[in-house]
């Protein structure tokens, strides 16, 4: 049920731009500390991501930002001196409080597609696919700031994962993590 809520939250949010003022396009990138909330065995881990962003302004002060990026995640199992490396596109839909500085605050769900789960140990890669869930629904909460000169900014963010990540029933698993990064927005309008 939570899953129709969230896809009809983003449905709406996305309908309602459709009369924005300014749109923009950019890209970003960054770093991602993750850890899975399980148990004791699990460690952070870092990770990469990297993708696409659109900006909507609303409003002189309210903005929408849809984003499309892949994102290392897991954990490390270090009694084992292993990786669990998951892999994810994530989807965040995120509303924007903006600041006539260039700061921003943001908030909103975030939808995650899982696109391989491996445990590494050494040169020993094996695929776990199958104990994890292929979608991931969470909240992503933040601030960001961007040089209104030149179209660059710098973005830090929380996720808190909300649903079981895990296939089987015996456990309860979330990710959550940490994404520090930068962006560069095109054609950039105040």
């Amino acid at each position: 049920m939570k899953f129709y809520l969230i896809g009809f939250m983003m449905a709406f949010i996305l309908t309602s731009s459709a009369s924005a003022q300014n749109i923009n396009i950019g890209v970003k990138g960054g770093l991602n500390v993750y850890n899975i909330t399980d148990g004791s065995q699990y460690n952070p881990k870092a990770g990469l991501n990297l993708g696409l962003l659109g900006h909507i302004h609303l409003t002189d002060q309210f903005a929408l930002q849809p984003e499309l990026y892949y994102s290392g995640q897991g954990a490390k199992i270090d009694n084992l001196n292993t990786n669990l490396n998951l892999d994810y596109i994530n989807v965040p839909v995120l509303l924007q409080y903006m600041f006539d500085n260039g700061f921003r605050v943001q908030a909103g769900p975030q939808l995650g597609f899982l696109v391989a789960a491996k445990t590494k140990s050494g040169d020993t890669s094996i695929n776990v696919n199958d104990q994890f869930e292929s979608i991931d629904v969470g909240l992503g909460i933040g601030a960001s700031y961007i040089n209104p000169a030149t179209g660059f900014g710098v973005d830090a963010r929380y996720n808190h994962g909300l649903s079981n990540i895990r296939a089987s029933s015996n456990s309860e698993s979330r990710n959550r993590g940490f994404q520090l990064g930068v962006f560069y927005l095109f054609k950039h309008k105040n």
